[in-house]
């Protein structure tokens, strides 16, 4: 029996190794992907499911690709006050998944002291929000990020922080 499950984990790993030159052939093969994996948080599976599966003039703006891909909040609105929920789940649910978990890679590593990946922005959302909920807006970010390189066909360049514009 143990023979069996094991001769079954090293074909899984061979197909898995097989699929993964495959992704990153195609990943290398194609320039968005390429452009989109600059961005922190994306890497080639996201950027190719990024470059593939959106069509960035589908979109007015980041903001409705964020909206299609279930990033955005849900609105309970009642009596002129306006109240913002959870995220709607609506949309895209492979690219949600893959943006969330890229931000969740990105906040984990800008925890490091001295991570050049730690922004005032991000700072001041983990002081008041729980990680979960600073993910999901990192994600939503992200997937702005994505629809301006996709658009304009720029590379991710890092925003000047606060400290680094004084220096200047």
């Amino acid at each position: 029996m143990a023979c069996v499950l094991g001769q079954q984990i090293d074909d899984l790993d061979t197909r898995i190794k097989e699929i993964d030159v495959k992704l990153t052939a195609a990943h290398k093969a194609n320039e968005v992907s390429q452009r989109l994996a600059t961005i922190p948080g994306v890497g080639p599976i996201t950027a190719l499911t990024l470059a593939t599966e959106t069509d960035p003039g589908a979109f007015e703006s980041g903001r409705h690709l964020a909206a299609w891909a279930g990033l955005t909040p849900k609105e309970h609105s009642t009596g002129g006050k306006q109240r913002m929920g959870g995220i709607s789940r609506a949309g895209h649910e492979r690219l949600r998944v893959l943006l969330v978990s890229g931000a969740t890679s990105v906040i984990n590593a800008a925890m490091r002291p001295g991570s050049k990946l730690m922004t005032e922005w991000l700072r001041a959302l983990l002081q008041r929000k729980p990680r979960k909920v600073v993910a999901v807006a990192l994600a939503n970010k992200m997937a702005r990020v994505a629809w301006v390189l996709m658009t304009r066909g720029e590379v991710y360049r890092r925003p000047a922080t606060a400290t680094g514009a004084a220096v200047a």
